[in-house]
């Protein structure tokens, strides 16, 4: 039997659109490994409505 891993699915959420006041939301999903990486996730992300790189941060 296969054992159970340790990947989750994380939604990653600009941290600038929030502030900026324009409508819509900047989201990416992606994958981590919970047990080498158990704080919240961080990067550095293109968002198509400001057009340009901003912070994205792990939610939920």
């Amino acid at each position: 039997m296969a054992k159970k891993g340790n990947r989750v699915q994380v939604i990653l959420e600009c941290t600038e659109h929030k502030t900026s006041g324009q409508p819509g939301t900047s989201r990416y999903i992606t994958i981590k490994n919970k047990k080498n990486n158990p704080e919240r996730m961080e990067l550095k992300k293109f968002n198509p409505i400001l057009k340009k790189v901003t912070v994205h941060k792990e939610i939920k």
